[in-house]
């Protein structure tokens, strides 16, 4: 099967599976490395140290799938509905963690994508991958035309603005590549860097993740530091401010998608019932969902500096 042939094939597949952006690019380190390499050594990955443990990887998409020739880049819409206001005794979830969790959808479709890819060329290697893998997804969409990457740092599309999951699609074939995004259309815009509450966007292109809400609610372990904690707010997990913020997240288009419409409790979410849940009935309610990852220790520490910070007002 030639190159093109398998390209439009993949690519009318994986919409048909609901995925709503797809682009090919070359598995080639991106220049986007050597950004990552300065983050890290100015300290800003804070306690995430996997980046530095896995650069190597991250420079060569080979380490994740070996005799890598292409990289399909896969996004999802996960825009469903508005927040809620928050009352006394309640706090805000990020958008992307209201349903259930995105790594589960998206790997039942990437299976099903990656099973069509074999069926068409039998001898090939793929492998799909969402979020856990040592690829800079943002800086290979880019390249594969789905976007540019915005002045948050986050991947923006025309349509569907910065409310995307990504996901990549690796494989041993040719694959017909798409005209990367050359230029960011953020242009003379800073909204995003004024309406960060910790400062933690520096600059254009520059987080801070050990200022970053999303960071301080979700993948540190220890305690946030004071200095913080009346910046977090009422943000109980994660932070969206910085696409609230940006025009093109304005009139993005509406997802469909039943797995990421908010489930009950979770827009906005009540907290003293949090101090309630025993370990197991903690998994039950969280186990499918985003905020199975900051733990019980985590969501509770959240959930007693939003109290703290409300108990002021």
């Amino acid at each position: 099967m030639d190159a093109l042939s398998l390209t439009i094939a993949l690519k009318e597949k994986a919409r048909r599976l609901g995925f709503d952006l797809v682009g090919a690019t070359s598995p080639v380190t991106p220049p986007e490395i050597e950004h990552l390499e300065q983050w890290l050594a100015d300290g800003m990955s804070g306690e995430m140290r996997y980046f530095s443990q896995r650069l190597d990887a991250y420079r060569d998409p080979g380490r994740i799938l070996p005799n890598v020739k292409s990289i399909l880049m896969l996004g999802v819409n996960y825009r469903t509905a508005e927040p809620v206001a928050v009352r006394l005794g309640q706090a805000k979830v990020s958008r992307y963690a209201w349903g259930s969790d995105y790594h589960d959808v998206i790997r039942r479709r990437l299976r099903e994508l990656a099973e069509f890819h074999r069926k068409l060329v039998p001898h090939c290697q793929v492998r799909g991958v969402v979020d856990t893998a040592p690829l800079l997804e943002r800086a290979f969409a880019e390249r594969a035309g789905l976007g540019w990457i915005g002045k948050n740092t986050l991947l923006i599309n025309e349509h569907y603005g910065s409310w995307i999951f990504l996901a990549a699609l690796l494989t041993s074939e040719e694959l017909q590549y798409d005209e990367p995004s050359r230029e960011s259309r953020c242009k003379n815009c800073r909204a995003c860097l004024d309406a960060c509450p910790t400062g933690a966007l520096q600059a254009p292109y520059r987080l801070d993740a050990r200022k970053c809400i999303s960071y301080l609610t979700i993948e540190l372990r220890g305690a946030i530091p004071l200095e913080l904690h009346e910046a977090c707010g009422d943000r109980l997990f994660g932070c969206d401010t910085c696409q609230e913020a940006c025009p093109w997240n304005r009139d993005t288009e509406i997802s469909s998608e039943k797995s990421f419409q908010p489930q009950p409790g979770m827009n906005p979410i009540d907290l003293p019932e949090l101090f309630t849940l025993d370990e197991e009935v903690f998994r039950q309610r969280f186990r499918h969902t985003p905020l199975w990852r900051a733990k019980p220790a985590g969501l509770l520490r959240n959930a007693a500096v939003v109290l703290g910070n409300q108990s002021g007002k």
